[in-house]
């Protein structure tokens, strides 16, 4: 599979040779004939990727409070790191997808079907059923590759809900003010379109659009009202994108009474409230395509919105544009600019960036099928080819932000052979194994695991695969690392434990907090002490969304079994003894998962006396340290601030361990790990600890989840 990405760091554009996506559930696979490329978003975003990192600061002042705050809580070091990392992750471009169905597991659609979807510049894309559409006999795959963008243009109209014979504004003609003009007319309004731009503004005027000209110096609102007939329009869609707030003032000021001003594009919010309050103007901000964007239940579940109740969802919205091609209200053809092969793609971001008259850019997909249909792709960097027998030759699965930033590089660090990388999309696989240094990428999960040359699988994907893909390694024979939880229920927990017991293979779960190198020291220094010991942990975890999927508990587990299970393995290894007591009270009277999840208070309690509370907490400030622990022992105390600062008090010899930056024993716990392979010795964290920690974490979920 080939496929455009862009680095935010330098802006620039690559086209990219990786594994192909595998089919999924609810998902069509799409071979791609034809994508338009949105000279508006994608323009910008390439804009942003080559401007200097002031310019980028500037941009996104909301980013720049939020990396403050992670300097005040974490440190430069681990801040800049991040932001790095975060900034050198090439995303996919593009979203005006045109292909024929290869293979479905979505009902409604079979092979061989001509689709359009919101699928980004790839040769081969996997999309949700929700997010595709028929493409109607008699429409060329070219003009349904303008579907998604104009369903833009599309939702900000039924927001503003035109009636036969208004008079409408439509402001900043570019590729979506072009078809928002079309849709308008096509609707029974008058229209005006407004524009610096005379060429886009003839295209207007050839639609049948009366025309403001703001390049030959004409007044917006003058025209407007003229246009009104000195009644003042029926309402204004702002297409335009612009740091200026001058297009809603304009807005505001021709329209009449009670009209209507929708925002599709992207401008300047500074209003005066007197050009609103007097003609109690409406003024709302269009979300891209329509009902069902950015929820998770309806995008990535396929769980579709009752007509009866959401008349047009994004998929609706898609099916009307198509519809308005079909019958020739829609004339796209002049809006082509450019037709260029998607092989010659970067070809066609320098155009983008050069020619500011662009509108249409048409990339032509005209390549053989077969070849974009690999699962395997050869990166030439195996990292083991010289290990010797019995070392461990890792396969990796699942190529998040997670694995990227931390574990990669911590099993690289402790010479650990990176054979095989896999995603179920390819695209993170292949990024992630060609900076990593493995051998191979793959979309292939099956032929990772039950691949010879691999004896040691790690796992990082999403929290319910965990449980399935650790017992199916570990009778394939290979030790395995999971990233935490290692199951979100007690049958999934014993269905590991079987897998295990009949393995004879390591099994490790990504416990790193027990590995810091100030937790070691507090484990030692406590090792002094024959007597309980009281804990108090406290986790600043932070909101998350409760559509997030790490809130579902189908898939994250919530974030009890999800995040919290880390303290509970943390005081497990402090208190050196087993949990024999276990009570969870959660914060809130409501009966809501998020509630349920994101706020609660365990206290747990140990063979040998000691006890402990875990607060868990999103209801914190942003700025305030996420991590504390403190232990009371003997007259003594030590406390833990965020993995920076280790403090004593009445400890003989010890007053401080401070670090320059965060160290939460990621690279120790890979290394225990993989040296305990090595060796063939004791596996670093005892597997009866691993279930343990486990089973108690599903009973502080339990407890919490029944609390009415």
């Amino acid at each position: 599979m080939k496929q455009i990405l862009q680095n935010l760091s330098t802006g620039e554009s690559e086209l990219i040779e990786a594994p192909a996506p595998q089919m999924r559930s609810g998902q069509v696979l799409i071979d791609s004939t034809v994508s338009l490329i949105s000279t508006g978003t994608e323009r910008m975003l390439v804009d942003f990727g080559r401007a200097g990192l002031i310019s980028k600061a500037r941009q996104q002042p909301e980013k720049v409070r939020q990396v403050l705050d992670k300097v005040t809580t974490d440190g430069l070091l681990t801040t800049i790191e991040a932001v790095r990392s975060k900034l050198g992750q090439p995303i996919p471009l593009g979203y005006c997808n045109v292909g024929v169905v290869h293979e479905s597991g979505a009902q409604g659609f079979r092979v061989g079907d001509r689709v359009v979807s919101n699928g980004p510049h790839a040769d081969v894309v996997s999309v949700p059923k929700n997010l595709c559409a028929h493409i109607p006999q008699g429409v060329s795959d070219e003009a349904a590759a303008f579907t998604v963008v104009a369903s833009i243009g599309l939702q900000g109209i039924r927001l503003a809900q035109p009636t036969l014979g208004e008079s409408f504004v439509v402001t900043g003609i570019g590729l979506i003010g072009l078809l928002t003009v079309q849709m308008l007319l096509a609707q029974g309004c008058r229209v005006m379109a407004v524009d610096f731009d005379t060429a886009k503004l003839e295209l207007a005027r050839l639609f049948g659009a009366e025309v403001c000209n703001l390049g030959a110096g004409e007044d917006p609102v003058a025209a407007g009202m003229a246009f009104s007939r000195g009644a003042g329009v029926d309402g204004v869609i702002v297409t335009a994108s612009t740091e200026s707030s001058d297009p809603i003032t304009q807005a505001a000021r021709m329209c009449r009474k009670r009209a209507r001003i929708v925002l599709v594009g992207v401008t300047g919010l500074e209003l005066n409230r007197a050009d609103f309050y007097e003609k109690e103007l409406s003024f709302q901000v269009s979300c891209s395509y329509g009902p069902g964007r950015y929820d998770p239940a309806y995008e990535e579940a396929g769980q579709d919105y009752p007509l009866g109740f959401v008349r047009w969802t994004e998929q609706r919205n898609f099916e009307a544009v198509l519809d308005l091609l079909a019958r020739g209200s829609l004339n796209v053809e002049p809006l082509i600019s450019h037709r260029i092969s998607f092989e010659q793609a970067p070809k066609a971001y320098d155009v983008l960036s050069t020619d500011k008259s662009a509108l249409g850019i048409i990339l032509t997909y005209e390549h053989a099928l077969k070849p974009r249909h690999v699962s395997r792709v050869d990166l030439g960097k195996f990292a083991g080819k010289a290990q010797p027998s019995g070392d461990p030759v890792v396969g990796f699965i699942g190529a998040g932000n997670y694995a990227s930033r931390m574990l990669i590089p911590a099993f690289k660090a402790a010479r650990a052979g990176l054979h095989t990388i896999s995603s179920n999309g390819g695209t993170n696989a292949l990024l992630h194994g060609r900076s990593g240094g493995f051998e191979t990428a793959t979309s292939d999960t099956d032929a990772l695991i039950s691949d010879a040359e691999i004896n040691t699988v790690a796992i990082v994907t999403r929290h319910n695969s965990h449980a399935r893909l650790t017992a199916q390694a570990l009778r394939a024979g290979k030790h395995v690392f999971v990233e935490k939880p290692l199951a979100l229920t007690h049958d999934e927990l014993e269905l590991v434990r079987a897998a295990h017991a009949a393995s004879g293979r390591q099994l490790m779960v990504g416990f790193n907090r027990r590995f810091a190198p100030q937790v070691q020291t507090m484990k030692k220094l406590l090792g002094s002490i024959n007597a309980p010991k009281s804990f108090i942990m406290v986790m600043n975890a932070g909101a998350i969304p409760a559509g997030h999927w790490t809130q579902d508990r189908k898939v994250g587990g919530g974030r009890i079994i999800g995040e919290a299970c880390h303290y509970i393995d943390l005081m497990r290894y402090l208190a050196g003894a087993p949990i024999t007591s276990v009570h969870a009270r959660r914060l809130g009277d409501t009966n809501s998962e998020a509630v349920t999840e994101d706020k609660a208070a365990v206290v747990l309690g140990f063979a040998d006396g000691s006890f402990g509370t875990i607060h868990y907490l999103a209801n914190g400030g942003v700025s305030f340290p996420k991590e504390r622990v403190e232990v009371f022992v003997g007259g003594r105390t030590l406390q833990l601030s965020n993995f920076l600062k280790l403090r004593g008090f009445n400890w003989p010899n010890f007053k401080n361990q401070n670090l320059w930056r965060q160290d939460k024993g990621q690279a120790a716990c890979a290394a225990a790990f993989l040296s305990a392979i090595k060796t063939g010795g004791d596996a670093p964290i005892p597997a009866d600890e691993l279930f343990e920690v486990a089973r108690v974490t599903l009973e502080v979920a339990e407890q919490l989840r029944s609390q009415a």
